[in-house]
């Protein structure tokens, strides 16, 4: 399998991209867009890649970032999630965002997504819940607790009378393994100074 290519932007046509190798080889690559969006022609450039192999064509996917790969990895290992629905999730949602939907069970956050419908959502939802874990960029821990426990903190601080601006300022920095409560308690110190 190729898990990298190295090589020169040649052509940029969305989602499609063409990476020239040094040994003289283009290949077409297709990459969700945010992945697509970081690339300039002529730039050298290394992409995270996952090869698809059909009945009918050999398709190479391509992502600026090991976290997104394997992410589409973990998506197309669903029961009706195919490597195009896989790579318009990540066009739509970063990997944090659909964590988040997870999580917090989003269904409308998904079927924003085209050719998603509710029951695929629905599907999606309950098979990563159990799956989140097995994909290993930063870690499925720090991306479900860490912008959850901070929001609930940021909110509180604005509950008690803080502007955003504050709330954010106090955050800033903070140690997201400790509990939301440590995190509001260690907020209201350094607002108080």
């Amino acid at each position: 399998m190729i898990g990298s290519l190295s090589g020169t932007v040649a052509h940029l046509s969305s989602p499609y991209a063409v990476i020239q190798t040094s040994g003289g080889v283009g290949y077409e690559i297709e990459l969700p867009l945010p992945s697509w969006l970081n690339l300039n022609l002529g730039e050298a450039v290394t992409l995270w890649t996952h090869l698809v192999v059909r009945e009918d064509a050999q398709l190479l996917y391509g992502f600026s970032d090991l976290e997104s790969r394997d992410l589409f990895r973990v998506l197309i290992r669903i029961n009706g999630i195919g490597a195009k629905v896989a790579a318009a999730i990540l066009s739509h949602l970063a990997p944090s965002e659909l964590a988040q939907a997870v999580m917090s069970e989003q269904l409308t956050q998904l079927t924003r997504v085209p050719g998603i419908g509710k029951k695929t959502a629905e599907r999606i939802l309950i098979e990563l819940r159990d799956k989140l874990g097995a994909f290993s960029g930063a870690g499925a821990a720090d991306l479900l607790s860490a912008p959850s426990q901070l929001e609930e903190a940021k909110s509180a601080l604005i509950g008690l009378g803080y502007s955003e601006k504050e709330a954010q300022a106090a955050l800033k920095g903070a140690d997201t393994s400790l509990p939301t409560a440590a995190l509001i308690r260690s907020a209201l110190k350094s607002l108080s100074r």
